[in-house]
């Protein structure tokens, strides 16, 4: 931008004591009221940070390095950032704030690092694994709304590693997409296809994330589980996964994921489950009723969540688009 366009304030002969407003001063010039607000509260909050810390410049440059490094292990299937913010419980944070749910629905969970867009359309029934070495199983389950009724055409993408605890998109050499794939509810709200039991693993460690777990003395395994993803227009989006009861991982996962509503057991396919869903007798099953809010549930919620909130912190905001600004008026 050119300067002489811009109206900046004198900056000069800043101290530790008056660099945060300054900076704040500097950084409000533009014309929208929510960036000027984020800008404000991060500029705030790594300020204090350093202050509260009494940052040396050598960690300050650690600090530089490692996100550079973290940058630089980024490829198209390998998201370093999302795993940075999943180990730090930010992920999981921001999902809680921006799709709050009521009691009578499906909890979010963390999306990670693996989600791809390359998943073909499965119909009911299909195999979304052919991992030979995998225990198959057979998952069934129903998507409605808070009221109970079922939910037709939900666009549901499903993903999972394979028996070994790895995505596909963690093998050089793969053939294509497997382990994950796209359905779409039917009008009953019913979806179900074969796969096999998820299994514990640990997330990438190989990279600054892993080397920065190794230096908190965490560990790197997440428990067994499903992710689920579900979009329909009308109903706010859904990112979650279902947790095997009695994993070793349950109460630890590295990324924060796990919560109650979440943990789900497998049973055992019966003679006229078999021949209802074509599979055999003693193939483990799941089974599990998903539950959407609708956008409007979802933003009412949102918003009174979000008022309250601030009203706490002593913080004068209104909404702007769901989102809160400083109310100046």
């Amino acid at each position: 931008m050119d300067p002489s366009k811009v109206d900046i304030p004198p900056m000069k002969d800043l101290t530790i004591d008056n660099i945060t407003e300054n900076t704040v001063a500097i950084n409000s010039r533009g014309p929208d009221p929510r960036m000027r607000y984020v800008m404000e509260r991060l500029v705030f909050h790594m300020h204090d940070f350093a202050r509260e810390t009494r940052l040396s410049t050598k960690e300050w440059m650690a600090g530089i390095e490692f996100l550079t490094a973290v940058g630089q292990i980024c490829t198209d299937v390998r998201q370093e950032f999302i795993l940075l913010s999943d180990i730090l419980g930010l992920s999981l944070l921001v999902d809680s704030l921006d799709h709050p749910k009521p009691e009578n629905s499906t909890e979010g969970s963390v999306l990670g690092p693996f989600h791809s867009h390359e998943a073909g359309v499965m119909p009911n029934g299909s195999d979304m694994s052919h991992d030979v070495h995998g225990e198959p199983c057979l998952v069934v389950c129903t998507v409605k709304d808070t009221k109970g009724i079922p939910i037709q055409d939900v666009k549901i993408d499903i993903w999972e590693t394979d028996s070994s605890g790895r995505y596909d998109v963690q093998y050089d050499d793969r053939a294509g997409p497997d382990g994950r794939g796209v359905m779409r509810s039917d009008q009953y709200g019913v979806f179900w296809f074969n796969a096999i039991k998820p299994v514990p693993y640990p997330i990438p460690h190989d990279g600054p994330v892993g080397k920065l777990l190794r230096q908190l003395h965490r560990h790197p395994y997440r428990p067994s589980h499903m992710h689920f993803m579900f979009e329909k227009e009308g109903y706010d989006h859904l990112i979650t996964a279902l947790y095997l009861k009695g994993d070793p991982y349950e109460t630890s996962d590295a990324v924060f994921g796990v919560k109650s509503s979440l943990i789900v057991e497998f049973s055992v396919v019966d003679e006229a489950t078999a021949d209802k869903y074509d599979v055999q007798r003693g193939t483990a099953i799941l089974r599990h009723d998903f539950v959407l809010v609708s956008e409007k549930e979802a933003n009412d919620l949102r918003d009174t969540r979000a008022l309250e909130a601030l009203e706490k912190l002593g913080r004068k905001v209104k909404l702007q688009n769901g989102l809160p600004v400083p109310d100046v008026d």
